[in-house]
């Protein structure tokens, strides 16, 4: 099975290679990316300054290439759904898409200065976290897995960037 990763309206990043190599190094399947253009507009809520994520994720499995078996978009605009305040992503449970956008783990979004390094480890954490929703984990109540509800920034930067031996298994199985 391969894993697309797509970047969303926005240039393929200097850390590409690096997130490829990262995500194949925890996951047992083959990872490509590439650019994809959506357009967000019908998904914005003006109220709310937001994007409708699961209406995005539609789309990105609508878009999905041939040969993906899973496709994780990224994006830059802040994303919710109606029960939720925002989310840094959404995914679907044994299904073929999810979506992270970066808004939120960007430093500058808490009033701190930018820090590319804690940038990337979120990422890498919210992407592992999504792909394993679709490849059937659900939520761990071991806080240092990255596959731990993230409900705020920094439960997301307690955990480690991996999975905990027995999401581990679950991946395996």
């Amino acid at each position: 099975m391969n894993i697309h990763l797509a970047y969303v309206n926005q240039p393929l990043p200097a850390y590409r290679e690096r997130l490829m190599g990262d995500l194949k190094a925890r996951l047992p399947y083959a990872i490509s990316d590439g650019l994809l253009t959506l357009d967000l507009k019908p998904f914005f809520n003006a109220q709310r300054n937001q994007y409708y994520s699961t209406k995005i994720l539609l789309q990105l499995i609508a878009n999905r290439p041939e040969g993906a078996g899973k496709i994780l978009g990224l994006v830059a605009p802040d994303l919710y759904i109606p029960v939720l305040t925002f989310l840094f992503g959404e995914a679907q449970l044994n299904g073929p898409g999810a979506v992270v956008s970066t808004f939120r783990l960007h430093n500058a979004f808490y009033g701190l200065r930018e820090d590319p390094a804690l940038l990337y480890d979120r990422l890498l954490k919210e992407c592992l976290h999504e792909l394993g929703h679709t490849l059937g984990l659900v939520h761990c109540e071991d806080f240092r897995c990255v596959m731990y509800a993230s409900t705020y920034i920094e439960e997301s930067d307690i955990k480690a960037a991996d999975f905990c031996g027995r999401c581990r298994e679950g991946l395996a199985g």
